[in-house]
């Protein structure tokens, strides 16, 4: 997707294409801390398409509201392809929506662990046309590798709306 450095516009744009088919958007957040659910929320209108999200920042959170099974956590960590699915996967449930997306991953400037540096986030996206992850492993400070990660979700939404 070409780069759109206008989070507002690229919410929006995602909000069209939820409405055009009449679905709604849940968020599911840990490294992000909302940043995405403040950009989709900052598009009036928003109430029409945009179910809610939850901030499941510690583990006990992923397992508790989003039902990620603390087993897949122990196993691969919180930062991992099979926790952003199962994070997307609980808030689809939690907030019946159509479309869910997640984040998860470590924004630094401290947390790495081995085979995970600093800006490595798992992002993760469950509707009826399908999932995926994504990992990418984003060279910026703390702020910049939650706005790359904000970002690049809702290009997901709109490329998995649009059919890429």
């Amino acid at each position: 997707m070409e780069q759109q450095h206008d989070p507002i516009a690229l919410a929006a744009r995602a909000g069209r294409l939820l409405a055009e088919r009449g679905w709604t958007l849940a968020t599911a957040e840990s490294c992000t801390g909302g940043l995405i659910g403040h950009w989709v929320t900052e598009v009036a209108g928003s109430s029409g398409y945009f179910g809610g999200g939850v901030i499941a920042y510690a583990d006990s959170a992923k397992v508790g509201l989003l039902g990620v099974e603390s087993d897949q956590i122990r196993e691969h960590g919180a930062v991992s392809e099979p926790v952003a699915l199962a994070m997307a996967q609980g808030a689809r449930r939690a907030l019946s929506a159509q479309v869910a997306v997640s984040v998860t991953g470590i924004a630094g400037p401290g947390g790495a662990r081995d085979g995970k540096p600093v800006g490595t986030v798992y992002i993760g996206i469950s509707s009826p046309l399908g999932e995926r992850v994504e990992r990418h492993v984003w060279p910026h400070d703390r702020a910049g590798n939650k706005a790359a990660s904000a970002q690049r979700a809702l290009e997901m939404v709109i490329e998995m709306l649009e059919g890429s």
